[in-house]
């Protein structure tokens, strides 16, 4: 995918972070995770993971633990 498709998904991601930061902490890690898994497609996760891979820039903290605990599910789920 291009750059612009990273900066784009990095966007949506933070949006999201943003609305859910109003409940602090785990509890918004939790609510950005819950959204993106239900709402974003598999080609969608796949980008965001490898951009999570290749350091996450532009990310916010919390945005980004959430996409971590997205990937270590969908790897433990792949495993089982």
């Amino acid at each position: 995918m291009s750059h612009s498709t990273h900066d784009r998904l990095v966007y949506m991601a933070n949006q999201i972070g943003k609305f859910f930061h109003s409940q602090g902490g785990d509890q918004a890690v939790t609510g950005v995770a819950e959204h993106i898994k239900k709402f974003w497609d598999p080609r969608m996760l796949k980008t965001i993971f490898a951009h999570h891979d290749s350091g996450g820039a532009g990310l916010d903290p919390a945005v980004a633990e959430a996409i971590g605990r997205l990937k270590q599910a969908a790897a433990a789920k792949e495993k089982a």
